[in-house]
């Protein structure tokens, strides 16, 4: 097989070479007399080469096929461009085209909206602020298995059909074999003994309740992959489909939660300041002019840590005029999260011990009987990146905060066992990685942080 060279080390390369081939699709083509300028890119970077193409190479004869969007494949030597901005150009030997973009390629002008581009989301990757997305994306998702390798964490896969409700706001995708038309009743209510598990299934909102079971068994343990809301919201914050980080920490408490989940931020905000610099480069002079800054605040400060009930004080007598009264017992609105991060702290906050009528039944309950060893991580501009707490690690008080949310004991059989047998305090919470996106990127939409957004009505690609 020959070997192809990406362009991402083509424009590294300490030295000229002669003869490689190098594969990519056209942004642009000029032409002149005796000659065409190709700006190509593969891909591997935010970086176009600059190919010349003299008309009397092998293939030049399609050089008038190579528009926009167009795959082509070349035979180059890798020289020194005399011309500013880039250190090395190809000049081409021989020219083959791969795969022609016609006239109606969508992608011909500089810029388009974000509106636009969601309609054609199969091709939003061609585009530079996409492509740069799209790698940062990825270089994340692996910054954060490195995270978790290098402290003795184990990923665990949990399950993505589940018959519980981590969450028991009952808002799940439902998954069933059964034929919608000829649905089996018993009592005037659907039979799931006829479907394909004998019980109700649903996509899952969390991977919490599997993960802690190996948390009491493997010590450290986290969990990254898809979870599900079947929550009918279009707002820039909400998808039906999104990416969790789960970590679970045994004989951990809450402080040692905080401490964690402000440790994973920092360390991703400097990987992605110090791995993905001309990528992020990009959302800082296009997207949002106060990023860098932004970034620099966070990876150099410690969070400072407030209670549910002084945060609460601090928004009362604010006077800011909040869409939304903040009062003691609900939960807080967006607004509130982004006064105490943007305007009050300027920077990251932790918030901890919350109302536990707010909360799930498997926080742990304080000695007060009012609130729970509960704890988000609030960021400017996103509000609630992390929300996690200390696990109520006592069975009867389980049970009973179970009973309490009008839940079924026996649905949760086997997560109560876990009590009931060498139960330990143990701690964890769950980060959204597309919130994350949106944090180190500047970008203030979810549907663009993830490559083919799942909102109402939307199921094209």
């Amino acid at each position: 097989m020959t070997h192809k060279h990406r362009i991402a080390d083509l424009l590294n390369s300490e030295s000229p070479l002669e003869q490689i081939t190098v594969q990519g699709w056209v942004r642009t083509r000029r032409d002149s007399r005796d000659f065409s300028f190709i700006e190509l890119n593969d891909g591997s970077c935010l970086a176009n080469i600059q190919v010349i193409a003299e008309q009397t190479i092998p293939g030049f004869e399609s050089i008038t096929l190579m528009t926009t969007g167009s795959a082509i494949s070349l035979r180059a030597d890798l020289i020194a461009s005399p011309g500013k901005g880039q250190r090395w150009e190809l000049k081409a030997t021989r020219l083959e085209l791969l795969g022609a973009a016609p006239e109606d390629f969508p992608l011909q002008k500089k810029r388009h909206s974000d509106e636009f581009l969601r309609t054609i989301a199969h091709l939003r990757p061609r585009t530079n602020k996409y492509g740069a997305m799209f790698r940062i994306r990825a270089r994340l998702a692996q910054a954060i298995h490195d995270f978790f390798n290098s402290r003795g964490v184990y990923w665990i896969h949990t399950p993505v059909i589940t018959g519980a409700d981590c969450e028991g706001a009952g808002e799940m995708f439902h998954v069933t074999t059964l034929d919608l038309a000829k649905v089996p009743l018993q009592d005037s209510k659907v039979n799931f003994d006829k479907d394909f598990f004998g019980k109700e299934a649903n996509l899952t909102v969390s991977g919490q309740l599997s993960v802690e079971t190996f948390c009491l068994s493997l010590g450290k343990v986290y969990t990254f992959g898809p979870t599900f809301r079947a929550e009918n919201s279009n707002t820039s914050r909400h998808i039906a489909e999104f990416w969790m980080v789960e970590p679970e920490v045994a004989f951990a408490d809450l402080n040692d939660n905080m401490a964690l989940g402000q440790e994973l931020i920092k360390y991703l905000v400097h990987f992605v300041m110090n791995n993905c610099a001309d990528d992020l480069d990009l959302f800082a002079r296009f997207v949002d002019p106060t990023l860098m800054q932004r970034l620099c605040n966070i990876a150099g400060e410690d969070f400072p840590r407030v209670s549910y009930t002084d945060a609460v004080s601090i928004l009362q007598q604010s006077n800011h005029n909040f869409v939304y009264r903040p009062e003691w017992g609900k939960d807080l609105q967006s607004e509130h999260e982004r006064f105490l991060t943007e305007e009050y702290f300027q920077r990251p906050v932790i918030v901890h011990d919350y109302p536990k009528q707010i909360k799930a039944f498997y926080m742990r309950q304080n000695d007060d009987d009012k609130t729970v060893a509960a704890m988000d991580v609030l960021v400017p501009s996103i509000g609630e990146i992390i929300g996690g707490s200390q696990r109520e690690e006592r069975l009867h008080k389980l049970e009973t905060r179970i009973i309490e949310l009008g839940l079924k004991p026996a649905d949760y059989w086997w997560y109560l066992d876990t009590r009931k047998y060498g139960s330990v305090q143990h701690a964890g919470f769950g980060m959204g990685f597309e919130r994350l996106l949106m944090l180190v990127t500047g970008v203030s939409n979810i549907r663009d942080v993830i490559p083919f957004p799942r909102t109402p009505r939307q199921l094209d690609f």
